[in-house]
């Protein structure tokens, strides 16, 4: 129990500091997008849902990239903690991407007259939270938990070819989606240097959220691990 409260500790402090730190930016950057950031001139203050829904997006594109090096890590290794870095990184990948999809179907409805269209990037980001849901799904259905994390770090693998997919989407298929601006497809000079800076302002915030609760959801799932253990020390023992 030493080695394990030892382990447990700089984690704590970890994750204390993440929420302190995680708070602040948070602070900063709601000042920031509505009473520092330029109002859009054409599509007036509804353009704001942008800092919200450009980064939750990004950060799910990088919770299921974890899931997709962690799943293959524990193909190779069979360490559980690679298990539960994946199984924590999806969780907060779903978290993420239903409210880049909620955010999106808010900025959609006064722009496009609709609250939801086929288009490409909507569509295929719809698949990429079906696919998310099923790889939880699997977890919790599965006949024991070797399994289910077998199956699921299959899902995680070959989910993944969803998210390029979904970020070059705009660019493969005709589509009334904003073009992107940010990686390889962001044009030179899209974005007001003001609107960049804040833009790069919430991916730092929403990337220390993500990492805070990938932390603290891990340490849960370390949590659910001993008390698992534990009960069946128990039955084996008889007590």
């Amino acid at each position: 129990m030493a080695t394990v409260d030892r382990v447990k500790q700089p984690l704590l402090s970890f994750s204390n500091a993440l929420v302190v730190l995680g708070a602040a930016l948070m602070l900063v950057d709601v000042y920031l997008i509505f009473m520092v950031a330029p109002t859009d001139a054409v599509l007036g203050n509804i353009q704001r849902v942008f800092y919200f829904h450009v980064p939750m997006a990004i950060m799910s594109f990088l919770a299921f990239f974890v899931v997709f090096i962690a799943s293959i890590l524990y193909l190779i290794k069979r360490d559980q903690k690679w298990d539960r870095l994946a199984h924590a990184a999806a969780e907060v990948g779903v978290v993420f991407v239903t409210l880049a999809l909620i955010t999106g179907i808010i900025w959609a409805r006064p722009v496009w007259g609709v609250w939801w269209t086929w288009e490409p990037r909507l569509t295929t980001t719809l698949i990429l939270w079906l696919i998310y849901v099923a790889y939880l799904m699997i977890r919790a259905y599965a006949p024991n938990r070797t399994q289910g994390a077998l199956y699921a770090a299959v899902v995680g693998i070959v989910g993944f070819v969803d998210v390029p997919i979904v970020y070059y989407s705009v660019q493969w298929w005709r589509s009334i989606h904003p073009s992107a601006v940010v990686g390889p497809l962001a044009e030179s000079g899209a974005l007001e240097p003001v609107m960049q800076g804040i833009l790069l302002f919430s991916f730092l915030a929403f990337l220390v959220l993500f990492l805070y609760l990938v932390v603290e959801r891990m340490a849960l799932r370390g949590l659910e691990d001993q008390v698992r253990l534990l009960k069946f020390s128990l039955h084996r023992t008889g007590r």
